[in-house]
């Protein structure tokens, strides 16, 4: 299935020969680990290809993430991080989530499929967008979490370098959600460039990736600390 689908995204020939054998793999693990530890929903193996796997596979028809550096915030389970690197071996990749047992198993689950320039860090975003070490370091920010677009936009383009980009992962719905957050993006030193469309192979589910680019720097004020971004929004 997830071979299939990934043609039918048009994406043949350009991952690795092994990519949808691995990422069914990993599929295995999620549902193995989700057996004691709550890390999805979604527990019907077709529906963790489509839903999860190929879902994140769409993002390659965004960008070029070769040789880049990507950070996921908020990854949880690992996606879309984890399919991103089985699909892109040189992409650089940084896991990030606030709870502790999922990056111990992000680690395992990397080890598990060879999978190297992994870093999974358990920090909160909006700490760690302070930290000179992550700031404004990377080619890509991901967001696949359900928060508000100006949550999001506040807690990962201060991860974005200039010239990079921040890509949220969100639903064909979010066209009030966008305009609501054209000013926060605008503050935060980032500007739409444009939303990508897409139906996710073997579903009737559509999903958009709203593409922000990072055109200057994040103000030092930002991200705020969380109960105050919870408090007013941008």
């Amino acid at each position: 299935m997830i071979e299939n689908g990934l043609a039918e995204l048009g994406l043949s020939g350009q991952v690795p020969e092994a990519a949808p054998a691995q990422l069914e793999r990993f599929g295995r693990l999620l549902l193995e680990k989700n057996e004691v530890m709550n890390l999805t929903a979604i527990t019907e193996p077709r529906q963790v290809a489509s839903l999860h796997m190929l879902d994140c596979a769409a993002l390659l028809n965004c960008a070029g993430f070769q040789y880049k550096t990507l950070i996921d915030v908020g990854t949880g389970a690992g996606f879309p991080g984890i399919p991103l690197k089985i699909l892109v071996p040189t992409l650089y990749v940084t896991l990030l989530d606030a709870q502790n047992k999922r990056v111990d198993w992000l680690e395992e689950a990397c080890d598990q499929l060879g999978l190297t320039s992994m870093a999974p860090i358990h920090a909160r975003a909006e700490e760690a967008g302070l930290d000179p070490v992550l700031r404004e370091q990377f080619d890509f920010a991901t967001a696949r979490a359900v928060a508000d677009l100006r949550i999001l936009c506040e807690v990962c383009l201060p991860f974005v370098k200039v010239g990079g980009y921040f890509l949220a992962m969100k639903g064909i719905d979010s066209d009030e959600e966008l305009d609501s957050a054209r000013p926060a993006i605008h503050v935060l030193g980032g500007k739409v460039d444009r939303c990508v469309d897409y139906a996710i192979p073997g579903t009737a589910v559509n999903h958009r990736i709203i593409m922000i680019e990072k055109k200057g720097p994040t103000p030092s004020q930002y991200p705020r600390r969380w109960a105050k971004i919870q408090k007013r929004m941008l």
